[in-house]
């Protein structure tokens, strides 16, 4: 018997670590007790309404104000690796020249 396919998106590429099944296409971890079961996760898509996962790459589609800062971030502006959070900025993420920020999925493409 193999590994089972990811309840979330059925890749066939999954593996084991530590007890856990792990996706490598949509970053799905789930526990070999619940590998039945489609847990109902963090949904987060971007301007367009293009599914948003851990590790994506994204632009930002709109000149954003940032507090404490005396610049703009500008449209344009390149984000990779981000990390999901469940909060009202529900994007984690560090940009060159601003350092670690968070982000609205509105205002972002993904890429």
């Amino acid at each position: 018997m193999g590994l089972p396919n990811c309840p979330l998106c059925q890749s066939e590429y999954t593996y084991e670590d530590r007890g856990l099944y792990i996706c490598p296409e949509c970053a799905h971890e789930w526990s070999g007790e619940s590998a039945g079961e489609v847990e109902e996760g963090l949904v987060v898509k971007d301007i367009n309404g293009n599914l948003l996962v851990d590790g994506d790459s994204v632009t930002v589609m709109k000149d954003l104000k940032v507090k404490g800062a005396q610049s703009v971030l500008k449209k344009g502006t390149k984000v990779k690796s981000i990390r999901l959070v469940d909060s009202d900025h529900n994007i984690d993420c560090k940009i060159d020249g601003f350092g670690p920020m968070k982000l609205k999925s509105e205002f972002v493409k993904k890429l």
